[in-house]
C-alpha cells in the first residue's frame, strides 16, 4: 500500500491507514519505535511489559527465592512505621 509523506510542523508524516493500526494495535497516543534498518523506516508498536496479576507474581515464590526481612534501618522524617 502507498502513502504520501506529508509535512506537520517542522517535521514529516505518513498516514498509518486503519487495517494496519487495527493488525498492530495501535491507536491515537500510542508510542511507537521508529528506526532504519538497511536504509528502509521501520515503524513498530512499543514492546509492551507483560502485566500479571498478585497471584501470578506470588506463584513465582519458592523456597529457593524466598528471602528473609531487610532492615531499612531506623525512619528518617515523619514515616509511620
Amino acid at each position: 500500500m502507498k502513502s504520501k509523506i506529508q509535512k506537520w510542523g517542522n517535521s514529516l508524516a505518513i498516514r498509518i491507514p486503519k487495517p494496519f493500526a487495527v493488525q498492530t494495535e495501535i491507536e491515537q497516543n500510542s508510542i511507537i519505535e521508529l528506526s532504519v534498518i538497511d536504509g528502509k523506516i521501520v515503524v513498530e508498536p512499543e514492546k509492551k511489559k507483560p502485566k500479571y496479576t498478585l497471584e501470578e507474581l506470588l506463584d513465582g515464590v519458592t523456597e529457593e527465592n524466598l528471602h528473609g526481612e531487610i532492615d531499612f534501618g531506623k525512619p528518617i522524617g515523619k514515616e509511620i512505621w
